[in-house]
């Protein structure tokens, strides 16, 4: 099973921005579907974005236009670019690995692997 392990969250001010990163160990993250998802206090897991193993991408509404996911294959790291925060972005931020390749999903339900995620804090 990959080996998930987060970074890069923080607390910045609205308006700022914030680069995660999710290093994978075990298998190669170029085979797999990878995602990143979060999580406020009291509520739903939240799927963000997401990468096949193609390089296609899907992107959530909310986040649309603001964070951006990318990876690195040599470096066997997924990563979220998120830029103009705001307090409603507050929440554990995880990234998650799929096995099934060929198309990603912003459900949870389909991933087989979780890293235990990094805090994003963002202050009016």
């Amino acid at each position: 099973q990959v080996q998930l392990v987060e970074s890069g969250g923080g607390s910045v001010q609205a308006g700022g921005s914030l680069r995660l990163s999710c290093a994978a160990s075990e298998y190669e993250i170029s085979t797999y579907s990878m995602a990143w998802f979060r999580q406020a206090p009291g509520e739903e897991r939240e799927g963000l974005a997401c990468v096949d193993k193609d390089g296609r991408t899907l992107s959530a509404t909310v986040v649309e236009g603001r964070f951006t996911i990318s990876q690195d294959n040599a470096k066997n790291t997924l990563y979220l670019q998120m830029n103009n925060l705001q307090p409603e972005d507050t929440a554990m931020y995880s990234c998650a690995a799929g096995t099934f390749g060929n198309y990603c999903t912003l459900s949870a339900w389909f991933y087989n692997s979780f890293g235990q995620g990094t805090q994003v804090t963002v202050s009016s």
